[in-house]
């Protein structure tokens, strides 16, 4: 079977995260970036960011994998939901154009 393609948002803790992030949430971000990247340098992962507005804000990412059980197990182990600050929703996609695919 060929690569799928989820849409992941990833929900901080509160509807002004991240403009005011306390010490703590900052250091588990850092290590939610690093997580996030050793994912995106293996290939599991095709772009990711943080969408930033005023209110609402969110991390986004778009998997290429095999099943949505690699996703919901790279997501789960995220450090940044592991330890409760945030929550994700996924979707499956259908990639109609992309370059670099």
């Amino acid at each position: 079977m060929g690569k799928r393609y989820f849409f992941v948002r990833l929900l901080g803790p509160r509807p002004t995260f991240p403009h005011d992030m306390n010490d703590a949430e900052r250091a588990l971000m850092r290590e939610h970036a690093l997580y996030t990247q050793r994912h995106f340098l293996a290939g599991e992962i095709v772009i990711y960011g943080p969408v930033i507005q005023e209110l609402d804000s969110f991390g986004m990412a778009v998997f290429g994998v095999a099943s949505e059980v690699e996703v919901r197990a790279v997501m789960d182990a995220d450090p940044s939901v592991v330890a409760g600050m945030n929550r994700y929703e996924l979707a499956p996609m259908h990639v109609a154009a992309a370059r670099g695919l």
